[in-house]
């Protein structure tokens, strides 16, 4: 199975390396697509380039790339995995990449990215409506800066030190939430999708001055019970905005898609 990369930052350029040691068996890096002024491994020159050389296609390249690039993989039969979920929070967008199959002959996959828990999510909300679903995200205060802040606002998140308060940055749905923090709310418009009910879903980021760790709570409630679970990640050296488990997860869902494989955890 070749794989596509667009984007060769954090995420894309450890899954690049990982496909060329061979971590996933069966699969092989067929080509990278960037906007970088070095050219990485594989590198090709535009989009038409990287479908030649790809049967799935990974978006590691930010919401931006995501808009720009997917409808035209799915029209060419690739199959596309989407890190960036949080431009799905764009409905009008949600809705043209998920047309019918004869319309986009490419399927549209989500990688969980930096959560897990997503197939309870997704079996309970399978029972009935989710009543209340609930997702507080802690993080270093300034991976959570972002360019539309007031000065004040972003130079109090700069200056927290360990023993400070947390603060509250947000608190609101999955689709403000991905709207307003692109490189931090991905999970939240992971857990929104898995849900069924993007509109439901709460969101509170928060900025936490004492851990090392981003660390995800989930709870929701619904007809089979009620659930919570927590998750710590390290931050990505490259880029602290996101966790060290994205790049591990994209190449967990890659194993998943290989032809042949004899077992798997659905």
């Amino acid at each position: 199975m070749r794989v596509g990369l667009l984007g060769h930052g954090a995420i894309g350029s450890n899954v690049a390396e990982a496909l060329r040691r061979g971590v996933v068996p069966g699969a092989v890096l067929g080509g990278v697509l960037t906007r970088g002024r070095t050219a990485p491994p594989a590198a090709v020159r535009d989009l038409p380039e990287l479908l030649a050389s790809a049967d799935v296609v990974v978006e590691a390249a930010g919401q931006r790339a995501l808009r720009e690039h997917g409808p035209a993989v799915l029209a060419a039969g690739r199959d596309l995995l989407a890190v960036s979920a949080g431009a799905l929070a764009d409905e009008a967008f949600f809705r043209e990449l998920t047309r019918p199959a004869g319309a986009r002959p490419g399927r549209l996959l989500i990688c969980p990215g930096a959560l897990g828990g997503l197939d309870v999510v997704r079996a309970a909300a399978l029972a009935g409506p989710l009543a209340s679903v609930r997702l507080t995200s802690s993080k270093a205060p300034a991976s959570l800066v972002q360019p539309w802040m007031d000065e004040p606002t972003a130079e109090r998140l700069r200056s927290l030190r360990p023993g400070d308060d947390p603060v509250t940055v947000f608190d609101g749905d999955a689709r403000e939430a991905a709207a307003r923090f692109p490189r931090n709310a991905n999970v939240a418009a992971t857990l929104a999708l898995a849900a069924g009910d993007r509109a439901a879903v709460r969101v509170r980021l928060v900025a936490a001055p004492d851990t090392r760790l981003t660390r995800h709570v989930v709870e929701f409630t619904g007809p089979l019970g009620e659930y919570r679970f927590e998750l710590a990640n390290l931050p990505d050296p490259g880029n602290p905005a996101t966790s060290g488990l994205v790049a591990p997860a994209v190449l967990r869902s890659l194993a998943d898609l290989v032809p042949g494989v004899a077992w798997r955890v659905a």
